[in-house]
């Protein structure tokens, strides 16, 4: 039986998530294939082509979480958001330019959080989401989040998230939550 404390969460660069990318691979497939997202094998694929590019990137953040014998039970990674994002133009009623503005190293894009179903509710993604925020001097976090998703809804709001906007973050995508962390108690 696997217990919270047999679970360990290691951060990883970019380079160490691009060693890693199978486990990453089958944690988003196999918790993403469930209902409300219904991946598909074709979706997989598009978002580990975008994730191959993501791991370049020098900014790239992310933590694993495997068992005691090594298996793959959750994922999390994201990236500081460049000035030139678009994720603010994605949104269905725009926002202050305050609240939009990037220079880089303000907000820290949250681009993934996953738990394989058998490790839920032991905090696994409470503690990859810190660990993949350990070394970010970014003033807040943003994510997309389905409404639909109610528990990584409810996470998301226990751990402080507010949502600012709706946003179909890609082309075909369905309405999203868009929600953001302040790290720094500046309110904004």
């Amino acid at each position: 039986m696997t217990t919270p404390e047999t679970i360990t969460i290691e951060h990883m660069d970019g380079a160490a998530a691009a060693r890693a990318e199978d486990a990453f691979s089958l944690v988003y497939a196999e918790a993403f294939a469930e209902p409300p997202y219904d991946k598909t094998s074709d979706s997989i694929d598009a978002n580990f082509r975008r994730f191959r590019s993501q791991v370049r990137k020098k900014t790239f953040s992310a933590a694993l979480a495997r068992t005691g014998d090594g298996e793959p039970v959750g994922i999390a990674y994201g990236y500081p958001l460049s000035p030139s994002t678009g994720w603010w133009d994605r949104l269905t009623t725009p926002v202050s330019d305050e609240l939009r503005r990037e220079d880089g190293h303000r907000t820290f894009g949250l681009m993934e959080l996953a738990v394989r179903a058998p490790w839920r509710r032991l905090g696994v993604a409470r503690r990859m989401h810190e660990a993949v925020l350990t070394d970010t001097t970014a003033e807040r976090v943003l994510l997309n989040a389905r409404p639909d998703a109610e528990a990584a809804q409810a996470a998301y709001r226990s751990w402080g998230y507010r949502k600012v906007g709706e946003a179909h973050p890609w082309e075909g995508a369905v309405l999203h939550d868009v929600m953001v962390l302040d790290l720094r108690g500046s309110g904004g």
